[in-house]
């Protein structure tokens, strides 16, 4: 009876160097067998490593090109001039090679981390008196030199939801404009600075621009020579452009009108901001979280006041809110007696007040905010067809309120659209004489 075959391990190496074999003896028979497993393990981490190469090149969206903004304006003499004295407005937008593609990251690191080294500029916060009983803020910034112009200008400033003159991009956009000659006023949205209290049953909200209605009114009195920069990011664009429209009076002494990463109607985005579609959901989601806290810590003066229009059943449907949406049914269109979401988002968006502005008006959008969906810029294009006085400025990347420009990993200290809302403005103040339109 043939015996079995028998197996001898021959210089066997457990490391799977090369020469390793196994031979198998049977009866009149010699087979060796070649070492393929530690081969066919390397081809396993090879996939591996590439697929997940691949995913960073799709995530981080590397191939996708660099390219100047996209700009569409009405062929006038002004815009002429703007777009040949301001070449940012024209030249290539060179984001960080590595990451810099990706509007996602532009996003997040814009607002976690701001610049790699944020600047600290010294103000002096104003206070003003609302007719309602509530207490409105800003921090007023002086220039820290002369404007190459000569003439006394300020830029009037208004964040983005929940934010204030302490938050890093109006610290760095600030410091750039103080040292080209500009002094700054910033608004502190109602009930966005932690240390100071609600004086009223009531906080900021979408559209409302009576706060920042008050501090231009206040710059005015102050300085009754100076001529005005108005500067809205997100939420804020969409305050500064109503504020404008809502009546002519609000355009006197001011030059230009600059707005960055809005959305323009909110009624129209509504949709947009419950898909997943770029994750936005979950911004969503995220920034209804920041807003329940800020509620929250004014709790006691939005809810326990007798001349507060919350209820207790407001109070729960907070907690359990998971949308901006639901807030803003909920507490926000309260603030102003609006009988239902629809309405508050129909008359506190600037897309029915925007067509009245007269003064050059300077949009700003990116192609890949994660935020703001590309069925919105329809608005702006439109407009800036249509209005010779209107530029729109969409670039292919930069995230929302990202715009990190430099080589490699690490970027400039000074992102573009701050040099750009200083740019603009300080061209046009130069021929503001002879091509200002009516």
């Amino acid at each position: 009876m043939p015996s079995a075959p028998v197996a001898v391990l021959d210089h066997f190496n457990w490391g799977g160097q090369a020469g390793a074999s196994c031979t198998v003896r049977g009866p009149g028979d010699v087979h060796t067998i070649a070492p393929e497993m530690p081969a066919m393990f390397d081809g396993v981490k090879l996939a591996a490593v590439a697929t997940v190469l691949y995913f960073l090149v799709r995530c981080l969206n590397l191939k996708s090109p660099t390219a100047p903004p996209d700009i569409t304006y009405r062929d006038t003499p002004l815009n002429r001039y703007l777009l040949k004295s301001c070449p940012i407005l024209t030249e290539e937008y060179e984001p960080p090679l590595l990451w810099g593609k990706s509007g996602h990251l532009q996003t997040a690191l814009y607002g976690k981390m701001g610049r790699v080294s944020s600047p600290n500029p010294c103000g002096v916060r104003k206070y003003l008196l609302m007719q309602d009983g509530a207490t409105a803020t800003f921090d007023l910034f002086e220039s820290l030199g002369d404007h190459r112009t000569g003439d006394d200008i300020t830029m009037v400033i208004c964040p983005g939801i929940g934010n204030h003159s302490e938050k890093h991009y109006i610290r760095t956009f600030v410091n750039h404009s103080q040292r080209q000659g500009y002094r700054c006023a910033v608004l502190n949205h109602l009930g966005s600075l932690p240390n100071i209290e609600l004086t009223s049953p009531r906080m900021f909200t979408y559209g409302c621009t009576w706060e920042f209605a008050a501090m231009v009114g206040s710059i005015k009195r102050a300085f009754p020579q100076t001529l005005l920069i108005v500067v809205g990011f997100s939420l804020g664009g969409n305050i500064v452009c109503k504020f404008l429209g809502e009546n002519r009076i609000n355009q006197e002494r001011v030059l230009c009108c600059v707005s960055v990463c809005q959305g323009y109607s909110a009624l129209r985005a509504q949709k947009t901001f419950l898909q997943w579609d770029q994750c936005r959901r979950l911004y969503n989601f995220l920034m209804a979280d920041s807003m329940k806290k800020i509620i929250l810590s004014h709790r006691g003066s939005l809810f326990g006041m007798n001349s507060s229009k919350m209820e207790d059943a407001d109070l729960s449907r907070l907690y359990t809110a998971t949308s901006l949406m639901q807030i803003d049914d909920n507490i926000m269109r309260k603030f102003h007696g609006h009988d239902s979401l629809k309405e508050y988002y129909e008359k506190e968006s600037c897309v029915h007040y925007i067509h009245n502005i007269n003064v050059p008006l300077l949009l700003v959008n990116s192609s890949d905010d994660p935020l703001v969906h590309r069925s919105l810029l329809t608005i702006p294009r439109t407009l800036a067809e249509k209005k010779q006085n209107v530029i729109f400025a969409l670039t292919l990347h930069g995230g929302h309120l990202g715009f990190f420009e430099g080589l490699c990993c690490f970027p400039s200290p000074s992102p573009g659209w701050t040099r750009l809302s200083w740019a603009m403005p300080t061209q046009y103040a130069s021929g503001k004489d002879t091509d200002r339109p009516a």
